[in-house]
């Protein structure tokens, strides 16, 4: 099986997601099930329908978290990175052939693109794959269905929520749920 690769945000991202679900959502839609179930007749109860889908759905994606997350390997930066394009590097990149068209995104793993993650890319995209161990100023070639694009990488950096200090005292062990 490959290995999936995430940056500590992501899965901090992820474990949040599943503590939330399990711990406060799911319990708070338990107990509107239950009190719909007690009104009786639950063929036309659309409350009793409505939460018991909302709690299938629930349910769903808290197995997949659970399945997810000990097969995660947390990605740290390391200082010998800098320079150069790795994984959970924020990249700046002009179009060579129109330097108005600028890009800046992460590269991360694909299990943290999910929902508002509109500012990063999966290191399994064609975009990533071509940025991969490139420097500022070299040139990559991205095809694309339109033909091949050749872009500039303007700045790469790598910075995280840890680094500005906002999750702290986190643990991010890949610790069995």
């Amino acid at each position: 099986m490959k290995t999936k690769l995430v940056t500590p945000e992501g899965y901090k991202k992820l474990k949040d997601e599943h503590d939330h679900l399990w711990y406060e959502k799911r319990p708070e839609i338990t107990k509107i099930v239950t009190w719909a179930a007690s009104l009786g007749d639950r063929s036309e109860n659309a409350d009793y329908t409505f939460n018991k889908r909302i709690l299938r759905q629930i349910d769903r994606r808290v197995r997949f978290l659970r399945k997810l997350l000990p097969d995660l390997k947390v990605i740290y930066h390391s200082p010998e990175q800098n320079g150069k394009v790795f994984f959970g590097a924020w990249v700046e990149i002009e179009n060579e052939d129109n330097p108005d068209e600028i890009n800046r995104f992460r590269i991360v793993g694909p299990e943290e693109i999910y929902g508002d993650s509109t500012a990063c890319i999966s290191i399994d995209s064609p975009m990533a794959r071509a940025l991969i161990g490139k420097s500022i100023d070299d040139v990559c070639t991205v095809k694309t269905p339109a033909g091949e694009k050749h872009w500039v990488i303007s700045n790469i950096e790598y910075k995280s929520a840890f680094e500005s200090g906002s999750l702290k005292n986190t643990s991010l062990k890949n610790e069995p749920l």
